[in-house]
């Protein structure tokens, strides 16, 4: 499997969607959503020898760790200060879980990890709410 081409083509498609919207906002929310899914399909089939699928689970593993680059290397530590350092510590710690769990072949902390990351998806969302009433 190369990697290197997924990661690309990912990238190709997010830089598009990207720039379909003025909504950075959105941008985020969706890059969550798909995050979020990626991560639940990687852990669903991680285990090869309970019906695992090695393709979608080299996909999805692939798919969020470029999620979770996008989402890292957007942060803006000036403005963002304390919030957006805790942000980077908490996509480093879903990355890292994520490596642990392709290493070891069981889900064991990719899925706090989509907990953690739901909880932040869930806040994110509200906050647009708001934003929308707002305008």
């Amino acid at each position: 499997m190369n990697f290197g081409k997924i990661s690309q083509a990912y990238e190709d498609i997010e830089r598009q969607s990207a720039t379909d919207t003025d909504d950075p906002h959105l941008v985020v929310s969706v890059l969550f959503k798909e995050l979020l899914k990626s991560m639940t399909l990687f852990v669903d089939n991680i285990n090869l020898k309970s019906g695992g699928d090695l393709n979608v689970k080299s996909k999805h593993f692939a798919r969020s760790l470029t999620i979770i680059y996008g989402l890292q290397s957007s942060l803006d530590f000036e403005k963002g200060g304390p919030i957006a350092e805790n942000l980077f510590q908490l996509y480093e710690f879903a990355r890292q879980k994520l490596i642990d769990d392709l290493g070891s072949g069981k889900a064991e902390g990719t899925p706090h990890a989509i907990n953690l990351l739901g909880e932040i998806k869930s806040a994110w969302d509200e906050i647009g709410k708001d934003n929308e009433q707002e305008r």
